[in-house]
């Protein structure tokens, strides 16, 4: 497995998330949600980085398998396991092909804010498909991909501030020096809402809920325009009980 661009910022990242609970962020808000009761329930965090979402579904009383490529997040997020044990079981492993996880290994798979940072889309939903049981949910949050795009920005105009979008239609990776968190990085890749809905009802997973949470307290200090538009979207779906499509059509 190649390298990770996050073990190059892993310290970075570690920081730049901070201590700040998870009950104060709106997307995490809306994806527990859409995860419900997670007690007693075996869940991949899948891209699991230093393992925040883990911990705190950890002490929702889930049972946490956690997945990164990065071997220095993972030893990051060990390193939170040693000092405070929770049961959370770390593996290095690449999300595409998931080696270290068995079919229907899982109740659930959570992806929270990553997904977009994996280069390859259908694979990863494949592995997604097979490591979850039949009526397994899988959940995941990304930059909303009507508003982040390699050509997106804000404007004031006379009557306020607005967001402005172009190359919807451009899939791929972009990377932007305006962005001050993993975008400017390290990049991100963009797809089309009708990529991810399609891909993953070509997999077997069956659309349930999406959610696209408006920012609130200091994310919406910082930047009002979340509260115009939604930053992030937010999908949950189940795997189906027929088998999936040969291909996306």
């Amino acid at each position: 497995m190649a390298p990770s661009a996050y073990d190059a910022i892993a310290e970075w990242y570690d920081a730049w998330l901070g201590s700040a609970s998870l009950a104060d962020d709106a997307v995490f808000a809306a994806a527990a949600t859409l995860m419900g009761d997670v007690e007693g329930v075996r869940v991949c965090d899948l891209a699991c980085g230093q393992g925040r979402v883990a911990r705190h579904l950890a002490d929702r009383g889930a049972l946490i398998t956690g997945i990164d490529s990065s071997a220095r997040l993972l030893e990051i997020a060990r390193g939170y396991e040693a000092r405070q044990p929770q049961r959370i079981d770390y593996r290095h492993d690449d999300a595409r092909v998931l080696d270290s996880c068995a079919e229907s290994e899982f109740d659930g798979v959570v992806c929270f804010m990553s997904l977009m940072d994996i280069a390859d889309l259908q694979p990863t939903v494949r592995s997604v498909q097979r490591v979850l049981r039949p009526g397994g949910w899988f959940v995941f949050a990304v930059l909303h991909p009507c508003f982040n795009t390699s050509r997106s920005d804000e404007l004031n105009i006379a009557d306020g501030l607005v967001r402005t979008i172009g190359v919807y239609f451009v899939e791929g990776h972009w990377q932007s020096e305006k962005r001050t968190g993993p975008p400017g990085k390290v990049g991100a890749y963009h797809r089309a809402l009708s990529t991810y809905f399609n891909t993953l009802l070509a997999q077997g997973l069956e659309l349930e809920a999406v959610a696209e949470p408006v920012a609130g307290g200091r994310q919406a200090e910082l930047r009002p325009i979340w509260t115009e538009v939604p930053a992030a979207l937010v999908v949950r779906c189940t795997k189906s009980r027929r088998p999936p499509a040969t291909s996306i059509g």
